[in-house]
């Protein structure tokens, strides 16, 4: 049984990205652990965290998503778990997952440090269970240079299996591969793999906005599955728009107050995907009819147009289980630019550590 730790030195890394598409790539059982919750659904009562819930949804796990997970709150763990108790803890949750699985992914915090004062840091994991620490690193070839090297000089592995890196989203892969990866390695850090930035993976699905906003539903269910890749704010006069070459784009959400009629008819025809009415608004019973009928999704939110672009272009574009393109892209992904048989044959120096 191999257990990989799979980490980030930063938040947003790609870490779930990078354990769905060595799920896809590598074609054999996985289990999945997300020990510190650190991004909460709460559903019919339950409470569990996104990220375990949507890998138990593409891989067709059995396991329940609340047990995936120790806790979410840091003052709560701090009172129900010392060291040996959260260690026991790990312990007898793996043995519940692992028993049928070829390996299992277990997913570090939002960054190294995040969950270290109640014992559930990457780092410890990693001796609690005995697993491969592989760390995802993302951004620009600067901050990249800085997280190698930082991990080379101030990390701690004393004790850790120490797979290496996987580096994540890099829009110039070549150059990169060329001018970096050399560099990283001679720091004593196995680069297991260099992903490509893939722009499809920041699209954003409607079902995700229309969840992400807590918005109504009121007509076009049928299209929640489409994808906005543009997004337009429809807060001019609707001859502006229309002159506004941005309005023509493709797979476009327009975002408007309920009551400018215009506007959302005009977006409709310009074969808006989906749009998103503002300041809690119905429009006319016609317009909802219409909607219906081209299955454009209208999402009535109560926050005014302003502050609802806000909401939208701050909006973290997570995977959804109902995006299989992104699902196989991923898939595609790791197993062009993953060392695949690196990643999960490493584990067998213990004692490991960069730079050793």
């Amino acid at each position: 049984m191999r257990r990989l730790i799979i980490a980030s030195m930063r938040g947003s890394a790609g870490k779930t990205s990078v354990i769905v598409g060595l799920g896809r790539a590598i074609e054999k059982k996985i289990g999945y652990l997300k020990p510190f919750g650190d991004r909460l659904l709460y559903r019919k009562k339950r409470l569990w965290d996104y990220d375990a819930a949507l890998v138990a949804n593409i891989f067709g796990l059995k396991d329940n998503p609340e047990e995936m997970s120790v806790g979410f709150d840091h003052s709560k763990l701090r009172f129900m778990y010392d060291k040996k108790s959260t260690k026991e803890k790990l312990l007898e949750m793996l043995s519940h997952i692992e028993s049928d699985k070829d390996f299992v992914c277990i997913e570090g915090g939002r960054d190294m440090a995040h969950g270290m004062s109640v014992h559930l840091d990457a780092v410890a994991l990693a001796k609690y269970v005995d697993a491969t620490l592989v760390i995802v690193i993302s951004g620009d070839e600067g901050t990249i240079l800085d997280d190698a090297a930082f991990i080379k000089n101030h990390l701690d592995l004393e004790g850790i299996r120490f797979g290496g890196v996987i580096i994540n989203k890099v829009h110039d892969i070549e150059d990169f591969k060329s001018t970096y990866v050399a560099g990283i390695e001679e720091l004593g850090t196995p680069v297991l793999g260099v992903i490509p930035y893939a722009k499809e993976l920041t699209s954003l699905s409607l079902g995700f906005l229309s969840e992400a906003l807590f918005a109504k539903l009121i007509a076009g269910e049928e299209g929640l599955d489409r994808v906005v890749r543009n997004i337009f704010v429809g807060a001019m006069s609707t001859d502006a728009a229309l002159r506004n070459p941005f309005f023509g784009k493709e797979d476009k959400l327009v975002i408007t107050p309920g009551d400018r009629s215009d506007m959302i008819l005009a977006a409709m025809e310009a074969g808006a995907v989906g749009i998103v009415l503002t300041n809690n608004i119905f429009p006319p019973s016609n317009i909802i009819s219409m909607a219906a009928e081209r299955k454009v999704p209208l999402l009535l939110v109560p926050t005014d147009t302003f502050q609802t672009s806000k909401q939208v272009d701050d909006l973290e574009r997570l995977l959804t289980k109902d995006e299989p393109q992104k699902i196989e892209l991923l898939g595609r992904l790791a197993r062009e630019n993953i060392d695949l048989k690196a990643v999960i044959g490493t584990g067998n120096r213990p004692g490991a550590r960069t730079g050793a």
